[in-house]
């Protein structure tokens, strides 16, 4: 590749994932600019900061002088727009950068669903770091705190303002705990879990309005059936957006909810493209994931692909085997594949629980073939690339279960569960009609 000049909107794990590629793999100039952070941090730690665990500096994967030393410069400033046909990105203090290739990666930002109140100080979402800082100001001296959203976001901020002892109450929508994800058994396991580190969870519960005491800042909420709930801190945990509503001012890239891409990762603009939870696609991959999928894998996976491209290796995007993880205070999730939050018709399923309710698995397969759909895992760990193997092989649920052994992370720090499984798996299963 020739001295072309790369520039990349966004410093998050997508436009850093493609900066470093795309330096592994060519001599091209590229410049990243990030409006959030002068570099880049592990967005997924910015809550142990809060809770102080760590510091920001022990979040940064690189030392500041990585940057430099890989000739890739860095520009924090907010960009104002895209002229796509002179191919300048413009920024908002009025100074300008030339690109051949621009990528897009600008992430999320919090929703908001226009609650009366819901610009209050003291309300806020948790995505950035900014946000953490709000954070960190708006919990002082606080004594209660509602948190909207019954996700992963939402379980974050619980288990960050349980540790300064704050009394917080989780509004959830649906009838159990990420009732969009979790299938029931799984839903109860979190939700007995969460009140056992003293969270008043309320579900079928949705906000209504928040309300202003007379200094000006939010004093409590009430919900859509009247209850009142006062309160000095709503944390609002309804999931996030693509951060896209600066590009209203750069015509030629089209969007809808997100920047749209094609399987390449292009938008509608030559030279341009767009990774990460900024993005749209046309049609996706995998027919069985959503258009938009803000996850930070698939965003490291985007990185990497567009890299390829940019550096003379057209390569279209293969999100692989669905998979993802998380943390509801001290017990760890896994998912590999597809396990619903209601079985589908054709499927079987099995779970298994410990009698101390800490640890589960989850198993889903086609009823007549055998073949594995997925798992969920709770409180235990499992080996991706083993469970990545098997799904990818359409191994049967009885190979699975037999050979469990080899998923066992780190077997020897652990409980060893897969005799009970065993056993379990072995009394029966049951199936969709």
């Amino acid at each position: 590749m020739s001295m072309e000049k790369v520039v990349i909107i966004g410093n998050g794990i997508s436009g850093i994932t493609a900066a470093r590629h795309v330096r592994k793999r060519s001599d091209a100039r590229i410049t990243v600019i990030g409006k959030e952070s002068a570099h880049f941090f592990s967005r997924t730690a910015l809550m142990y900061v809060y809770m102080g665990h760590m510091r920001y500096r022990d979040i940064k994967p690189y030392e500041d002088g990585f940057w430099a030393k890989n000739r890739i410069d860095l520009e924090h400033a907010t960009v104002a727009r895209i002229d796509t046909e002179i191919k300048s990105v413009m920024l908002s203090n009025g100074s300008a950068v030339a690109y051949d290739k621009l990528i897009i990666a600008t992430g999320s930002e919090s929703n908001k669903f226009g609650w009366p109140g819901q610009d209050l100080p003291g309300v806020q979402g948790l995505y950035s770091l900014q946000d953490v800082e709000a954070m960190e100001e708006n919990t002082k001296g606080l004594s209660r705190a509602v948190i909207v959203g019954g996700g992963l976001i939402g379980v974050e901020m619980a288990e960050m303002l349980r540790t300064r002892n704050i009394a917080v109450t989780v509004l959830v929508r649906e009838d159990r705990f990420w009732g969009g994800i979790l299938p029931r058994p799984e839903a109860d396991l979190i939700t007995r879990h969460m009140r056992e580190h003293g969270v008043e969870l309320r579900f079928n519960t949705e906000l209504g309005e928040v309300l202003a005491g007379a200094d000006g800042r939010v004093r409590g909420i009430r919900t859509t059936n009247g209850d009142a709930i006062e309160c000095g801190f709503v944390g609002l945990a309804v999931g996030v957006h693509p951060n896209i509503n600066w590009l209203k001012e750069s015509p030629g890239i089209r969007t809808r909810k997100g920047v749209l891409v094609n399987a390449f990762l292009e938008t509608s603009a030559a030279d341009v493209f767009a990774i990460g939870d900024c993005v749209e696609f046309h049609t996706h991959p995998d027919p069985q994931r959503k258009n938009i999928e803000q996850v930070w894998y698939t965003g490291r996976l985007m990185g990497e692909t567009v890299a390829r491209t940019l550096t003379g290796e057209r390569t279209a995007y293969d999100p692989g085997i669905w998979f993802n993880s998380a943390k509801f205070f001290d017990i760890e999730y896994q998912t590999y594949g597809w396990v619903r939050n209601e079985l589908q018709d054709g499927e079987a399923e099995h779970y298994w629980e410990h009698p101390a309710g800490r640890s589960a698995l989850h198993l889903v397969w086609n009823a007549e073939s055998r073949v594995l759909h997925g798992v969920n895992s709770f409180g235990f760990r499992l080996r991706h690339d083993v469970f990545d193997r098997w799904l990818r092989e359409k191994a049967t649920v009885d190979h699975v279960v037999e050979q469990l052994h080899e998923a066992a992370f780190v077997p020897e720090l652990h409980h060893r569960f897969e005799p009970a499984i065993r056993r379990s798996f072995s009394q029966g299963s049951t199936a969709t009609a």
